[in-house]
């Protein structure tokens, strides 16, 4: 198994919802207009809170300066599990609880602390770039790093780590955070980017105009709906994670599905925004998932955090969660 370290240097940041529109400008060249930008990792996404935007510093320059912009204080960098070879986003998708006992786990008992982005095409672990030594050391029994630089792949050099870290004390991690699952279903999909242009529109409305503060609020037996909406434009390939309504309102044919159809349901992580200094989370998640060999899509926000598992089993996960929850 190979680890890639990309070549991103990462921001992370918030834009709240009042303040989108003067942000729409730099946001769709983003998007819609990649090539007129050097940017090449931009992921967007929209939750009843905020908006938060990863984007590499090429990307981050199209943003404008504003107080409704809040940026976490790192430059993160993204990891990839590959397996075999192959670049990033062309290989299998490993799946985030594939990828939970070798990585997750493993960064957690080291106090490293992770953001997620799962994507249609495969799952990015984003850590501190200044936290890039001790990820190396923890992952270079388990893996093959390798950088990549200037699109090639290279050997990752140890950075001068030593033997000088002490193993770390494995100590059980409960979940201590509260859960929620939404009524919505979603669907975690792609498209062609030579379709983008013509569904543009679409998008721009979807990702900007709907669910704003001024629509009727839906019918009280539905409270539970929530807002979320995730677009990545990553080294060319696009992903989107959206509710089923949503999806409805694209043409057939134009987004790729599984041939199951699969949906997705949602568990939410956080009673008060998490923030971004508190190690396990993920692993908090992701390890019970992985022994019941549960698939999840994992997606980080900048405030809350979020798993998607298959429709079927989101009761034995809610189950499972709230059994590790009450361990504590």
């Amino acid at each position: 198994m190979e680890l890639h370290i990309l070549e991103h240097s990462l921001k992370v940041a918030s834009i709240e919802k009042e303040g989108i529109q003067i942000c729409t400008h730099g946001l769709i060249k983003l998007a819609f207009l990649a090539s007129k930008t050097r940017c090449k990792f931009f992921s967007l996404t929209e939750t009843p809170e905020d908006y938060t935007i990863i984007v590499d510093e090429e990307g981050f320059k199209e943003l404008p300066e504003s107080e409704h912009i809040s940026v976490a204080d790192a430059t993160w960098l993204a990891l990839n599990v590959v397996s075999g070879g192959g670049n990033a986003s062309s290989s299998q998708p490993i799946g985030v609880t594939k990828i939970a006992k070798s990585v997750i786990a493993p960064l957690a008992d080291h106090n490293i602390s992770v953001f997620m982005l799962s994507t249609y095409q495969t799952d990015f672990i984003l850590v501190r770039e200044r936290d890039l030594p001790m990820v190396m050391h923890t992952l270079s029994s388990e893996f093959t790093l390798l950088r990549v630089v200037n699109g090639e792949t290279v050997a990752a050099h140890n950075l001068g780590v030593t033997n000088g870290f002490v193993k770390p004390k494995l100590v059980p991690r409960p979940i201590i955070h509260p859960l929620s699952s939404p009524s919505n279903m979603f669907c975690v999909t792609s498209l062609d980017p030579d379709t983008l242009p013509s569904v543009a529109t679409l998008l721009m409305d979807v990702m900007f105009y709907s669910g704003g503060p001024k629509e009727p609020v839906a019918s009280s037996e539905d409270s539970s709906h929530i807002r979320f909406f995730s677009f990545s434009l990553i080294e060319g390939y696009i992903s989107l994670v959206m509710d089923e309504q949503t999806t409805q309102r694209f043409p057939n044919n134009v987004l790729f599905t599984s041939a199951s159809g699969e949906l997705w349901k949602m568990v939410r992580i956080g009673g008060q925004p998490l923030g971004f200094d508190e190690c396990g989370i993920v692993a908090q998640i992701s390890e019970p998932l992985a022994t019941a060999d549960i698939p999840a899509y994992y997606i980080s926000t900048f405030k809350f955090d979020h798993a998607l598992v298959p429709e079927e089993n989101i009761q034995s996960v809610i189950g499972a969660l709230r059994t590790e929850s009450s361990a504590q």
